[in-house]
């Protein structure tokens, strides 16, 4: 019948392998090979979601786990993994894609793989903004992370400023961003040391990354701002893959060049900003699960949703292995997202020296 939605097609574009559906108004195109990795990330995520649940200082079967979490269980059960495990898991997985997602906006604007927020400055910008706030003013919550927000954004505007020339061009971007990270890598220690013993304590702990004592508290108004943030983000991933052919071609195509990026930059730092305010500098997560979903899903450019997804599984990851590797003992998952990504760096060095031989 005319008019009639068409039912999904397949076909081989640009040698990947697509579904295609399209109606009177609208066309959907799904990349296999992204939907079958997202879907194999997703699973991953909610088992090791599962183990980090069942396992810890009190084992808890997993099926037990199943049942407290449809509503069943026992009154004490419920309370470890409903009241003190679940949020910590959950924003674990929230914390994982933002980092992973902002890794990815970096990486497209710059295009560069190394163009993330832990090299370029921008994640030492945000925690100097959060550690101006919790040892000189002495704020909370709240003070804190809008102080984490101004650090990244106000490090961001310093970096762009310092890379421009006549146009913001990658390795300038990169050098400038590596610069200005040193310099407040400095300064944070500097304030770190003339605070008093406890809060220098704290800030350190705080500064290696850690989910510890993360609750409902935190969660709620951190969904409720990736709520938005997220979106947006999304919204800007056509507009980011076209700028990756290239200034030029993407004005030909009719894309703002200078908005686009510029909003993008906004959003990475927002994301960003938002972990550090609320679990510290976690390291490596926005730097090595772009570049590790691009690999898998073959993808001619860095893509968003698979970077989220692997963001989410790596970080849960991390943080369920510095639970467990030393336990009673539990190590800030920064300190294990650093470990991954010096294995990362390995694997890219040894790679780069085969590929040269």
């Amino acid at each position: 019948m005319s008019g009639a939605p068409a039912g999904p097609r397949t076909r081989v574009d640009f040698g990947r392998t697509v579904l295609v559906s399209r109606g009177p108004r609208w066309s959907l195109r799904l990349d296999v090979r992204t939907a079958v990795s997202c879907t194999v990330f997703g699973l991953l995520t909610a088992v090791a979601v599962l183990v980090s649940l069942a396992y810890g200082t009190y084992d808890i079967p997993l099926g037990e786990v199943l049942r407290t979490l449809t509503g069943g269980g026992e009154s004490g059960t419920r309370k470890i993994v409903v009241e003190w495990r679940l949020p910590r898991v959950l924003l674990a997985v929230l914390f994982g894609a933002a980092l992973a997602v902002a890794g990815a906006i970096f990486q497209s604007v710059s295009r560069n793989p190394l163009g993330s927020p832990d090299i370029i400055g921008f994640s030492s910008g945000s925690y100097t903004g959060a550690l101006v706030v919790m040892l000189i003013s002495g704020g909370g919550y709240y003070q804190v992370a809008a102080g984490s927000l101004i650090g990244g954004i106000a490090t961001a505007f310093l970096v762009f400023v310092l890379a421009y020339r006549q146009g913001t061009r990658a390795f300038q971007l990169i050098i400038v961003g590596i610069a200005i990270s040193a310099m407040l890598g400095a300064f944070n220690t500097w304030l770190v040391l003339r605070a008093d013993i406890e809060e220098a304590m704290l800030a350190a702990v705080w500064g290696g990354g850690s989910l510890n004592s993360l609750g409902y508290d935190q969660l709620w108004p951190v969904l409720g701002i990736l709520a938005v943030l997220v979106p947006l983000t999304l919204a800007t991933g056509p507009a980011l893959r076209q700028l990756e052919l290239g200034d030029d071609a993407a004005s030909a195509l009719g894309i703002r060049v200078n908005a686009v990026r510029l909003t993008a930059v906004v959003l990475g730092v927002a994301l960003t900003a938002l972990v550090t305010a609320s679990a510290g500098p976690i390291a490596f997560i926005s730097l090595v699960a772009p570049q590790i979903a691009r690999r898998v899903t073959r993808s001619a450019s860095v893509a968003l949703l698979p970077s989220a997804v692997l963001g989410a599984f790596l970080l849960v990851l991390a943080d369920l292995i510095g639970q467990r590797l030393f336990a009673p003992v539990q190590l800030p998952v920064g300190i294990v997202t650093v470990s991954i990504g010096g294995l990362y760096f390995v694997w890219l060095l040894v790679r780069e020296a085969r590929r040269s031989a």
